[in-house]
């Protein structure tokens, strides 16, 4: 299941994983400073936008004090379909396990793990669009 975090965006607004449960939601936890992570960013965008109604696709910041670094990572890259998470004590790495970033963990509508990548992934191609459908035509997609 689903672990219990909240998380802030650099403005202070909340996010609580459980609040999440009712849509597919695909969260990737990714910092900065990994060059797979940042790779990943603009397909997980697109992604965020092709699926926009139904998956939700949530990039959590695995920087150590870093609202302001995130802040202007997604203000210069100019992201549309993303929210800049924070997660500077690292606790959704350490819960699910891996110490790898980037990681990303899909979860259906009722907050079951579906599964879960480590390591970067082409978020654009025909294996993700066949990873998904299952997942996202169980939430009507």
């Amino acid at each position: 299941m689903m672990p219990d975090f909240t998380f802030t965006d650099p403005s202070g607004a909340k996010l609580r994983t459980l609040d999440l449960k009712g849509k597919p939601a695909l969260i990737n936890l990714w910092a900065t400073w990994c060059g797979p992570c940042v790779l990943e960013m603009p397909m997980l965008d697109t992604l965020a936008a092709k699926h926009r109604d139904r998956l939700r696709v949530f990039t959590v910041s695995q920087d150590s004090n870093g609202a302001d670094k995130v802040a202007k990572f997604y203000a210069e890259r100019k992201f549309a379909h993303l929210q800049p998470w924070l997660d500077p004590d690292n606790n959704l790495s350490f819960n699910l396990g891996t110490g790898v970033l980037p990681t990303t963990v899909l979860y259906d509508a009722k907050g079951r793990e579906v599964w879960r990548i480590v390591g970067a992934h082409d978020w654009l191609g025909p294996r993700t669009d066949a990873m998904l459908a299952e997942t996202v035509a169980q939430a009507g997609g």
